[in-house]
C-alpha cells in the first residue's frame, strides 16, 4: 500500500542509479517504484523479506554491515528509520562514498547533521559533514 509521500520519494530518489534501501520490511513500495525507474534497487532487512520484481534482497544487519552490498549505491535511503540507527547507516555510507537520505518515525529528530528537504508528505533528511559534502 502506497503512502502519500511514495511517488515524491521515488521522484525524489530516482536521481540515483544504484540505491540501497535499508530495513525495507513489508513497505516495498518505494523499492518497486524505483525499480520501475530503472533504478538499480537492493533491499536489506535484517529478517528475510519477500521484495518486489526488479528489487535484489540481501539479508543484512547495517550494525554490522557486510560493505560488499552497499560498494556500488550511489545513495542508501532509509524509510522511517529510528534515531538508533542514523548513525550507524550513515558510517556505512560514508565508507562506501554513498549519500545517505532517510525519514524517520514521525516527530524524531535527526541523530546527525542533515539538510532537510521538503517532498509532499514528509521530511527527507539528507545527511551531511558539513558544506559541499
Amino acid at each position: 500500500m502506497a503512502t502519500d509521500s511514495t511517488p515524491a520519494l521515488c521522484g525524489w530518489l530516482a536521481r540515483y542509479e544504484t540505491v540501497v534501501e535499508v530495513g525495507v520490511g513489508h513497505r516495498t513500495d518505494v523499492a518497486a517504484g524505483l525499480a520501475e525507474r530503472g533504478v538499480r534497487v537492493t533491499a536489506t532487512d535484517v529478517y528475510d523479506r519477500p521484495v518486489p520484481d526488479g528489487v535484489r534482497f540481501v539479508r543484512d544487519d547495517v550494525t554490522d554491515p557486510d560493505l560488499a552490498v552497499y560498494r556500488d549505491a550511489d545513495a542508501i535511503y532509509a524509510l522511517n528509520v529510528p534515531p538508533e540507527l542514523h548513525r550507524p547507516v550513515w558510517d556505512v555510507a560514508k565508507r562506501v562514498g554513498a549519500d545517505f537520505v532517510f525519514t524517520t518515525l514521525g516527530g524524531d529528530q535527526p541523530a546527525i547533521p542533515v539538510e532537510r528537504e521538503t517532498i509532499p508528505a514528509d521530511t527527507l533528511y539528507v545527511a551531511r559533514d558539513g558544506p559541499g559534502r
